[in-house]
């Protein structure tokens, strides 16, 4: 049995988020103790596991400000990540000691938790590069970013493993800190598909009525400009044109994903939507819902007929997969992660992020039920083989046992 720390710094609802508590999951059902570190942790707002005390849970740091003013986000996240790694570290390590540290996000708490005692293995798993997230800006953003870029790459290499999601995330990675030299595993996220298969969904989980012969195309994605949701409602104004009226009035659009009041963007994203959504006149074609519960997304996955995924050169993405093996095709930009999920014309299509490429392969499925009940089909088969999580747990606990197993080795050219 070995004893695992998972550090995340805000343990809320989202792909990262689903990642790491799959993950304890996994290494749970394998017979070790996990349990999670985090600067944020609301009920209101998580995953079921993280509150109903399957995953414990301790919040450290959640006092320090999130912002200064609404600027500095990413000093303030790192300044909260370095709190919680130095109050572990020096307080708490030795009464509650741990064989291994699985960080994710923030790299900067890494150093700090080599002061742990008795020496815990530090994994690292890296979704995509946090200075890659950051849009470019003006010559004092660029200067901001300078230190923290450099304090990435060199508290990445001190981990004694690093993990990434996927082969695109891999040559990104390789391409960004180019002085590390360790190449870095790959470990495709999976779904914890039990809960899937064994979860009752009821009439109180239905948070959308809508008619017996609906044609339900369904988006799930938090409320960011960076997950390119305008697409969308784009694609699905240009539905309109290449449906007969009788097709038109079937379909609907239920965009369901994480929102977070106290995050402004969420906030104003999801005003925009619903403004553009108006502007195109589909309106009361279009629901928009705020962080369905776990059995309500359930519930949205099981009654829509297809998954829309709009990010553009996404990391991974978990949400096709979860479509794929409820039976659901999924349209997707034709870049990164979904190259290595979705099978083009198979399980799903690969479009350009046009509206009218969205369009088009949403009316060959709502033209040809049979054409989109096959597709279904060929997805959870896909999921199965290849992303189960009986797999994505051996591959785990292969790669933690491995890393208790040996010495760690220098990762620096």
């Amino acid at each position: 049995m070995v004893r695992i720390l998972f550090v995340h710094p805000d343990l809320g609802i989202g792909g990262a988020e689903r990642l790491v508590v799959d993950a304890a999951l996994a290494l749970q059902s394998k017979g070790h103790t996990v349990s999670f570190l985090t600067n944020h942790h609301d009920p209101a707002h998580c995953f079921d596991e993280t509150k109903n005390g399957r995953l414990p849970v301790m919040t450290v740091g959640d006092w320090l400000p999130r912002n200064i003013f609404g600027k500095f986000h990413a000093v303030c996240a790192y300044i909260r990540m370095v709190y919680a790694a130095f109050y572990y570290s020096l307080f708490l390590s030795k009464k509650e000691p741990v064989d291994v540290i699985f960080c994710d996000l923030i790299s900067l708490g890494i150093p700090i938790f080599r002061l742990a005692r008795p020496n815990p293995k530090i994994l690292f798993y890296c979704h995509y590069p946090d200075q890659l997230l950051f849009e470019p800006g003006s010559l004092l953003k660029h200067y901001y970013r300078m230190p923290l870029n450099y304090l990435e790459e060199v508290t990445t290499a001190q981990a004694d493993s690093i993990l990434v999601n996927s082969k695109f995330t891999g040559r990104v990675f390789k391409e960004t800190f180019k002085r590390i030299a360790t190449d870095p595993d790959v470990l495709y996220p999976s779904l914890n598909t039990r809960f899937f298969d064994e979860t009752a969904i009821d009439e109180s989980d239905q948070v959308v009525m809508l008619p017996g012969d609906a044609f339900v195309f369904l988006s799930i994605n938090r409320y960011e400009r960076k997950k390119n949701l305008n697409l969308a409602l784009n694609a699905f104004k240009a539905l309109q044109e290449l449906l007969s009226p009788g097709e038109w009035h079937k379909v609907c659009l239920i965009m369901a994903g994480g929102y977070d009041d106290r995050v402004m963007e969420n906030v104003e994203h999801y005003d925009e939507l619903e403004e553009l959504a108006e502007e195109l006149r589909i309106r009361g074609k279009v629901r928009l819902l705020k962080s369905p519960t776990d059995r309500q997304k359930l519930a949205l996955l099981h009654r829509a007929q297809a998954l829309v995924y709009t990010p553009d050169f996404e990391h991974f993405g978990i949400v096709p997969l979860e479509g794929m093996y409820l039976s659901k095709p999924v349209i997707a930009v034709n870049s990164g992660g979904p190259l290595e999920t979705i099978i083009h014309e198979q399980t799903g299509f690969l479009c350009d992020p046009l509206p009218i490429s969205f369009a088009t392969a949403m009316a060959k499925l709502v033209k040809d039920d049979k054409y989109c009940e096959r597709m279904g089909a060929m997805g959870r088969k896909r999921v199965q083989q290849r992303f189960s999580f009986e797999a994505f747990s051996t591959k785990l606990d292969n790669i933690v046992s491995d890393l208790i197993g040996r010495d760690g080795a220098k990762k620096f050219k």
